[in-house]
């Protein structure tokens, strides 16, 4: 009996432990460091990343971590840290730095601007 499927034959699966992934994947690891540690390569990783499981061990594992990060930031915060305090201010509560800027003519009367005019100062520059 000559070609087809034989007992044994092929590339052995490679077993990567889900929990230890997770664990992994909480410290927002790349997909290289995991392949490192797993002694696969960065391909077996994505490829690995098909498998519902696999996947969902992993957006698990970095849910955790940007909590953990969350964290670590209103402890930060409870300690008066002022700058988590701005920026947190500006990546949850959408508060920006502005700075109005204000123009006035001559006699501190207010400037008038035209379309006209606008075209006028870009003529000039050309």
């Amino acid at each position: 009996m000559r070609g087809g499927k034989r007992f044994g034959a092929g590339r052995k699966p490679v077993h990567i432990d889900l929990v230890e992934l997770e664990k992994l994947s909480s410290l927002q690891s790349t997909d290289e460091e995991l392949a490192a540690y797993f002694g696969v390569t960065a391909r077996t990783i994505g490829n690995k990343r098909r498998q519902p499981e696999f996947a969902e061990a992993m957006r698990r594992g970095r849910a955790k971590g940007c909590i953990s990060v969350r964290r670590a930031q209103f402890k930060a915060l409870d300690k008066g840290n002022p700058a988590i305090l701005i920026w947190l201010g500006k990546q949850m509560l959408n508060q920006r730095d502005v700075r109005p800027i204000e123009l006035s003519g001559p006699g501190g009367k207010a400037v008038k601007i035209s379309w006209e005019a606008l075209n006028e100062i870009l003529d000039d520059e050309s």
